[in-house]
């Protein structure tokens, strides 16, 4: 795929980001998701592309931009067809409480490379390039804290896990505890903290337990990109009926629900992109800073898995400049 395809994803995420980034801390998280969408949507209708969103909003009949199975982009005779994977704010709850690691994201890889996850649970271990080779979601979390320190070269007290801060994970915790690492909880949007796994300066070693099946998808394709590892598997029956959450995986593909699923199976091959722009400060991505006359700075970071290469992005935005962010990044 065109390498100048990943400057124009950040523009994607930028958008999302500038619109959301409005409502921080003003307690409504549904209409800092919308802003989010509005923004991303409305960027996309600019690439040239021939996109399918597999990973997004919803259903259609759940959502009206970025559902699943939606055509996005201006498709043309030669446009490469591709999966797109978006999560305009990854962290609803966070936006809404003026909380940190609050992001906006989007994964593209050729079409038919990306896993169609449907909207439920998934368990996760994700670590960063060093650890990479040494996890295996099947083995207590004692073995694999002792293999990430040794591959880390840390001792084991000083290696940090995150993970979700819910009731599902205090099993998890006790055992964490019982071999001396360190604990860093969050309480929204586990992509981030996925993606922290690959940068050392984030103080953050490994991503243990439960979280969404889609966000999953996005944070194995990142991880992919820069080297890293991610392991999941499917967890029917914690937020609808079991059944009918198995029987939503058949129809959408997957055969095997409790099959492991490794980064290959989540994000297959190598063309993938991923980019992402903070909305609020977190652990590798600052937020959106507002300034005066109109003028915005975000920060952003985008790698694709060909070369490897990441790369940060801060841009100063003249919004009034923008025909159409003129109005729509005004307050309200």
């Amino acid at each position: 795929m065109d390498r100048n395809l990943a400057i124009n994803l950040v523009r994607v995420t930028e958008a999302a980001a500038l619109s959301s980034a409005r409502y921080l801390g003003r307690g409504d998280k549904i209409i800092a998701d919308q802003a989010a969408v509005d923004g991303m949507r409305s960027m996309f209708d600019t690439l040239a592309i021939d996109g399918v969103v597999v990973i997004g909003e919803g259903e259609m009949d759940e959502a009206p931009m970025l559902y699943i199975g939606e055509q996005i982009g201006k498709a043309k005779e030669n446009s490469i067809k591709v999966d797109i994977a978006v999560d305009p704010l990854d962290g609803t709850n966070a936006v809404a409480k003026g909380l940190s690691n609050a992001v906006s994201v989007v994964a593209v890889a050729p079409r038919g490379c990306l896993l169609h996850a449907p909207d439920m649970y998934m368990d996760k271990i994700a670590v960063g390039p060093k650890a990479a080779g040494k996890i295996d979601i099947k083995a207590p979390v004692e073995e694999n804290l002792k293999a990430i320190a040794k591959a880390l070269n840390k001792d084991i007290s000083d290696i940090t896990v995150t993970m979700l801060d819910r009731p599902r994970h205090e099993e998890i915790i006790k055992k964490v505890r019982s071999v001396g690492a360190r604990i860093k909880l969050f309480k929204d949007g586990d992509v981030a903290a996925a993606i922290a796994t690959c940068f050392e300066d984030s103080g953050v070693d490994v991503l243990l337990g439960i979280g969404g099946a889609p966000e999953g998808v996005i944070a194995a394709a990142a991880l992919k990109c820069m080297g890293g590892e991610f392991q999941g598997q499917l967890v029917p029956g914690l937020y609808n009926p079991k059944e009918e959450e198995i029987e939503r995986c058949h129809k959408m593909g997957i055969k095997d629900v409790n099959k492991i699923l490794s980064i290959e199976d989540l994000a297959k091959g190598n063309e993938i992109f991923f980019a992402a722009t903070g909305i609020s400060d977190g652990e590798f991505l600052k937020g959106v800073v507002y300034y005066g006359n109109n003028m915005a700075k975000t920060h952003s970071m985008v790698t694709r898995s060909e070369t490897g290469t990441i790369r940060f992005i801060e841009a100063i935005h003249k919004l009034d400049k923008k025909p159409e962010y003129a109005t729509r990044f005004r307050s309200k």
